[in-house]
């Protein structure tokens, strides 16, 4: 959570003049566009409101509604076997055509709030992956996104009149959606204009439920970059990213300023130079590493040359070379190696995540075979590796092409 991320209880009016609570996270800008988050059937529990605040670092004015406030206000339960038997009692107690009205209840109160600016969506997961399914149908939200929704395909003909855009993560093992019920959902909405349905091949219910028992990573992460895509495109926010990312690479290797650096990060950031293994996970260990072991420590020759760049929904991924005379000792892509003096070239790519408008990640990728020929410490003769031949041929394609391959003019004329 950035430090200047408020959130805060507030109360909604019903409509049928009652009232119920909700959790409100306001990103540190203090405005943007609105989102309803729907719980699964554990309540307005730690996930829920930790996935409220991920979603403010992204620019979001969160508002999470209390949906099972009609049999018990304030439930906060976990995925453990202890608490399953009332999560599964208060989901089968649970009127959704009230559900629905209390979602609508809660558009109106996010679009009251003085912080909710621009446009509104719902996103929800188990049964507020229905819901926000619902949502999409009944109410004049911009977009809806749901995650494993529960009971979709029983409402399928309600999706004549699906407004905005709507994206659905299907688990292809989830056992609350079985296989025929999938299949009837993929034919009635597949092919939809502003509608996107995506299948993840093996998971399971709740495969996107940090720290459940289904939570899979890389399904997580491409279901969330789906997800962004959609809600930036329906209703912002809009961000710079080739500017934040420049402006970061400017601190690093510019003026060289690790405070600085660090500011253009979220509170809890990481950088993993995937050849080396070298970076750091959390504010303390990366301010470390730029510190110490980064910033200070780039031969002062040091030189990016852009390529490309690929702007997405959430990251950026830069292509360039990265070149050098190696004469201090670089810790993080030479670590232990003593200065050799030798020059370097190597094509690296970087993979820079956001949330919002701070860097979240990088990832860095470079062939370290490489650099190792480079400065002397591999020799190539008799292996398929290569120098800066990698780099020269990045920059003009023309030179010659599978040199490393000896049985390449065994093919030739044939």
């Amino acid at each position: 959570m950035t430090q200047n991320m408020t959130t805060r209880e507030i109360t909604i009016p019903s409509h049928d003049g009652k009232s119920f609570g909700a959790y409100l996270a306001v990103p540190a800008a203090g405005h943007g566009p609105g989102l309803v988050l729907c719980q699964e059937i554990f309540g307005v529990n730690d996930f829920m409101r930790r996935a409220a605040q991920l979603l403010a670092e992204e620019g979001y004015v969160v508002l999470v509604p209390d949906l099972f406030w009609r049999q018990q206000p304030g439930i906060q339960l976990t995925d453990g076997p202890a608490d399953m038997p009332r999560a599964f009692e208060l989901y089968q107690g649970f009127d959704v055509e009230l559900g629905l009205k209390d979602i609508a209840s809660t558009i109106a109160a996010l679009r009251g709030l003085p912080e909710q600016q621009g446009g509104v969506g719902v996103l929800g997961y188990c049964l507020g992956g229905k819901l926000a399914y619902l949502a999409a149908c009944r109410t004049d939200v911009d977009v809806a996104v749901g995650y494993y929704g529960v009971g979709i395909e029983s409402s399928l003909e309600e999706a004549a009149n699906l407004r905005g855009r709507l994206v659905l993560h299907i688990a292809e093992q989830d056992g609350f959606c079985p296989p025929e019920a999938r299949q009837r959902i993929l034919a009635a909405l597949g092919g939809k204009l502003g509608v996107e349905l995506y299948v993840y091949p093996g998971m399971d219910h709740a495969f996107a439920r940090t720290g459940g028992d289904h939570y899979d990573k890389p399904s997580a992460l491409m279901a969330h970059q789906r997800s962004m895509a959609a809600l930036q495109r329906a209703i912002g926010p809009e961000f710079d990213y080739s500017a934040l990312w420049d402006k970061h690479c400017e601190y690093e290797f510019g003026t060289r300023d690790v405070a600085a650096t660090m500011a253009t990060m979220v509170a809890e950031p990481y950088v993993n130079h995937i050849p080396t293994m070298t970076g750091g996970v959390g504010h303390k260990e990366l301010s470390r590493f730029y510190q110490h072991h980064f910033v200070n420590s780039n031969p002062p020759d040091t030189r990016l040359i852009p390529l490309s760049r690929t702007v997405g929904a959430t990251q950026i991924v830069d292509e360039l070379l990265f070149c050098f005379t190696h004469t201090t000792e670089i810790d993080w892509l030479l670590p232990g190696v003593a200065p050799t003096g030798r020059p370097v070239e190597i094509p690296l790519i970087a993979i820079v995540k956001f949330r919002g408008d701070k860097l979240y990640h990088e990832h860095i990728y470079w062939d370290q075979a490489s650099v190792l020929v480079q400065v002397g410490l591999l020799d190539p003769k008799g292996l398929p590796v290569a120098g800066r031949e990698t780099a020269a041929k990045l920059l003009d394609e023309t030179l010659p092409s599978n040199t490393l391959m000896a049985r390449w003019k065994d093919s030739a004329n044939k």
